[in-house]
């Protein structure tokens, strides 16, 4: 797959026609996207909490606004956590089903659509020249396996999410917050694994991976404290990268800095084994 984001038609962060600009083309008081996400699919439904994430407001080049305006209708989705997803429908099969919390600029997500095009990746970003990259990405490389999410992934697991309707979970270098003030902002803590748990059937794999390694120390205690899950590396630590995961720019100039990149494979244990009975999921 190295030559995928090589080839001429991929879309780069900085790729847009010259002198084309969205924010200069708009109206004022006129919708960013009218046909595109929303600013705040949520609105005010649901209660204010610390979040794990801020949006970035950032130029959208001609090319991810034109992606954004002509294939969000059909690929995109807006989590306004009013109504449950049938995943069957959304994807248009019956295939297994990876949720994807944050992919940047969507490369690598497109890159592993690209490579294992019997499972479905619903990846989840607030970063709109994000979305609409990978919409490109997508859209370029004939890829129908993926659907780009808009908005709070709590939501999406809480409120639109089935039990057991996710086969794995990948959070791949999230904010890793550093200021110990700001920990409690981190995604990976034991309430969010709680919530994820149950929207992942036995056997799903959750992988992380960062390159800041207390945030790596803070992963591997938490996710080896809960009763939902276990390490697959026999040894209790850190996973070697594994071949499905590409090694992304990003990473790559992290990695000749001297930066440390800690994979995290862990998997769902079944359902006997997790919570005493009488709990019942959604």
């Amino acid at each position: 797959m190295s030559d995928f984001l090589n080839a001429p038609e991929a879309l780069s962060p900085t790729s847009h026609t010259p002198g084309v600009s969205v924010r200069h083309t708009r109206v004022k008081g006129e919708p960013r996207f009218p046909d595109g996400p929303k600013a705040d699919p949520a609105g005010s439904h649901f209660e204010r909490r610390i979040r794990s994430f801020q949006p970035r407001r950032s130029r959208v080049t001609a090319g991810q606004a034109d992606a954004l305006q002509r294939l969000w209708p059909k690929w995109g989705l807006d989590i306004d956590g009013q109504k449950v997803i049938d995943l069957g429908e959304l994807f248009g099969n019956d295939r297994p089903v990876v949720l994807e919390i944050g992919f940047g600029m969507g490369e690598a997500t497109a890159q592993m659509a690209a490579a294992d095009p019997d499972t479905n990746i619903l990846a989840v970003d607030v970063h709109t020249p994000g979305q609409g990259n990978l919409l490109a990405l997508a859209d370029r490389h004939g890829l129908r396996n993926v659907r780009v999410g808009n908005g709070d992934a709590i939501i999406l697991l809480r409120e639109m999410l089935t039990a057991d309707s996710l086969d794995g979970l990948r959070v791949y270098f999230p904010d890793p917050w550093p200021k110990k003030r700001h920990h409690k902002r981190r995604l990976i803590q034991p309430e969010f694994l709680t919530l994820a748990a149950t929207r992942l059937r036995p056997g799903a794999i959750v992988h992380c991976a960062t390159d800041w390694e207390p945030y790596a120390e803070q992963m591997l205690e938490v996710l080896s404290a809960h009763p939902d899950f276990e390490n697959t590396q026999a040894d209790g630590g850190f996973a070697t990268r594994p071949e499905f995961r590409p090694l992304t720019r990003f990473e790559g100039q992290g990695l000749e800095k001297g930066h440390v990149v800690n994979d995290l494979l862990f998997r769902r244990v079944p359902h006997q084994d997790r919570r005493p009975s009488g709990h019942q999921d959604r």
